[in-house]
């Protein structure tokens, strides 16, 4: 009865000026950047990637990559615009906030405009490649936003032409900001792509807001994705049988997976299932070799695939890449949990829906847990 209650009302909820420091910094009262509410401070609890200190005057800001704890660190000094602080900490780089218009690099960034309803802000993106949003859709229509190229050959022309204050990068990827940094626009990491915990990536929109002037939003926001995901990871805590899940397909001849360190491994055991990779150290990308997937996941019950297929994908279509596939009980018995990137608005919506996803695994894994549940992303394919 207890679990009938909680669905239910999962169910009802998923519908619905100067700095000043010393040998030890202090967050200062936030009254003096006109903050007058805790709520509208920004305190990360999951992502490990950022920090902020609410000093006199401006906000500090440190960027890091979430999985190296000793590496580059990102400083910003965030004034009110307009502003002209003195005593700003040596190694900061000053960037005037709120931001009126900036570039997203990536799916992920631009997932957190779209969560943020502050897709006005966004006038330039790399690529249209599965875009679904037609918000964002119309304003590269109309030319609000304009396509900038892709990491190693941007166009610097269209991005002085859009003249942006600021733009998020992806500094660990392929690069070629290098010819990007002679423009003069501020260059800030969003590395939440590296986060390994799914809230991690979520908590990322708290970053966004810190320089669109939306914390309170953000924080707000952010609570309601928290309490839904873990109403959600309550429901598979007492799971007699945690199926085994697999990841992933063969191209050119090697398999690509994803460690079990990684944020995908975290979703799918709060779904209530055991990684393949389990034992696996690395959160990043992994590559392998069918004998290796086959001898790890041949009895596994469940396999998650993730593509852009023409058409309709089908069991049928899956043999036809490779008979071997047929040899997998997840295939045998029909349990390939499948999103359709052509479909469906995955990259731009579900970094910041980790429990809309985390429903969607628990349908497929445990669909007792949520039997009135409709998925959105990932679904048993037919």
């Amino acid at each position: 009865m207890k679990k009938s209650i909680v669905v239910i009302l999962f169910l009802a909820l998923l519908s619905v000026s100067g700095c000043h420091t010393g040998a030890r910094r202090q967050s200062l009262p936030a009254a003096s950047l006109g903050v007058t509410d805790s709520a509208e401070m920004i305190s990360p609890q999951y992502a490990q990637g950022f920090r902020v200190t609410y000093a006199d005057g401006c906000r500090l800001l440190e960027i890091r990559d979430p999985q190296q704890a000793n590496g580059t660190e990102y400083r910003y000094a965030l004034v009110p615009r307009g502003t002209q602080p003195a005593g700003i900490p040596a190694g900061y780089e000053v960037i005037e906030v709120p931001v009126r218009s900036v570039i997203c690099m990536t799916s992920l960034q631009l997932s957190n405009f779209i969560k943020m309803d502050a897709l006005d802000r966004v006038v330039g993106i790399t690529s249209g490649r599965h875009l679904k949003n037609e918000a964002m859709q119309r304003r590269l229509d109309n030319g609000q936003a304009k396509k900038i190229g892709i990491e190693g050959n941007f166009d610097t022309e269209v991005i002085m032409s859009v003249n942006p204050d600021l733009i998020f990068i992806s500094p660990y990827k392929r690069g070629g900001y290098d010819s990007m940094k002679d423009v003069g626009i501020p260059l800030v990491p969003h590395l939440g792509y590296k986060e390994m915990t799914p809230l991690g990536q979520a908590e990322w929109i708290k970053l966004v807001a810190l320089f669109i002037g939306e914390e309170a939003a953000a924080n707000e926001k952010f609570a309601g994705i928290e309490q839904r995901y873990a109403g959600l990871k309550q429901l598979t805590a007492g799971v007699q049988e945690r199926p085994v899940v697999f990841s992933g397909e063969l191209r050119g001849g090697n398999w690509y997976a994803v460690g079990g360190q990684s944020f995908l491994a975290q979703l799918f055991r709060d779904a209530g299932a055991d990684y393949f990779l389990e034992n696996d150290v690395q959160s990043g990308g992994v590559t392998l070799d069918f004998e290796t997937v086959y001898s790890l996941a041949e009895r596994a019950p469940y396999w998650r695939i993730l593509n852009s297929y023409p058409g309709t994908f089908s069991y049928e279509a899956l043999l036809a890449e490779d008979p071997r596939y047929g040899d997998f009980r997840a295939f045998k018995e029909k349990g390939v949990v499948y999103c359709n990137l052509g479909e469906k608005p995955f990259y731009e919506n579900t970094p910041t829906e980790p429990e809309v996803v985390l429903a969607d695994l628990i349908k497929a894994f445990h669909p007792d847990l949520l039997p009135g549940y409709t998925p959105s992303y990932y679904e048993l394919l037919k």
